[in-house]
């Protein structure tokens, strides 16, 4: 567990306050406390990278997981442009190395709620990382996130809590559902890909300290099938406290703690 999380996990060891709103029921409430989110950083160009993205795909399907691919630019000198790499993914990664005391960045890489990290293709890591993850956040309270679908291109979101003298950044990232691509040179030369829950963008909507948040946030979309994910991240790259996932045709509403 790095510095961070720990700092956060004593300030908020104390008793579970019910977060109840719209058409939710108390059940809802109760397991998207946990929730947790894993980022793989990937990139088309990378020969040891399929068999992480396949795990992935398994991880999107269940539940109480947001399964999200961020891919990276620094593979795409050895001959394959990877059409959704991004130098600000690179330097998200990059920013996890500081904080989860890595050597050096790599792919598949996944990151397990901003607090642990693990080789994407070793299941076993990553599932004991997941579950350790899930027993931190049950024994502690956390701030409360609620998302509403407002139109096609809108998020009205609400952030309540104690930030127990932390900042947060509250993040919207919008991700595709699914893309096949025919790699036509590169490492996989040869391969056709299909990809899932790729991100395309990652904004910040603003920093967090405690103050009740209600804003309405145009949301772009990229491809049907898609979605979107907002977080609440201790800033510079800590701990995901809380992650809701709105995919479109889904749920209209949907809440976290």
């Amino acid at each position: 567990m790095n510095k961070t999380l720990t700092r956060f996990c004593a300030a908020l060891a104390v008793a579970a306050t019910p977060f109840l709103t719209g058409p939710l029921q108390a059940a809802d409430i109760q397991s998207a406390k946990e929730t947790v989110l894993v980022e793989l950083y990937t990139s088309q160009g990378c020969y040891s990278c399929p068999p992480a993205e396949a795990f992935l795909h398994e991880l999107a399907d269940r539940e109480h997981v947001i399964a999200l691919e961020f891919h990276v630019d620094y593979w795409d000198y050895i001959g394959w442009k990877d059409p959704f790499a991004k130098k600000a993914f690179t330097n998200r990664q990059r920013g996890y190395r500081e904080t989860l005391g890595s050597r050096y960045v790599y792919t598949p890489q996944m990151v397990i709620d901003g607090s642990d990290h693990a080789v994407g293709s070793d299941k076993m890591a990553v599932e004991l990382g997941i579950r350790d993850r899930r027993d931190q956040k049950r024994e502690i309270v956390l701030p409360k996130l609620h998302v509403q679908q407002e139109g096609e291109n809108a998020l009205k979101i609400e952030v309540t809590g104690d930030p127990q003298n932390l900042k947060f950044d509250l993040l919207l990232a919008t991700y595709d559902r699914e893309h096949t691509t025919e790699i036509e040179r590169g490492e996989n030369r040869g391969k056709t890909l299909t990809q899932r829950n790729i991100v395309r963008d990652l904004l910040l909507i603003q920093q967090w300290r405690g103050e009740r948040v209600e804003r309405s946030v145009r949301a772009e979309k990229f491809a049907d099938q898609g979605g979107w994910v907002v977080l609440l991240q201790v800033a510079n790259q800590g701990p995901v406290v809380a992650a809701v996932e709105v995919p479109w045709g889904g749920p209209q509403t949907a809440s976290a703690n």
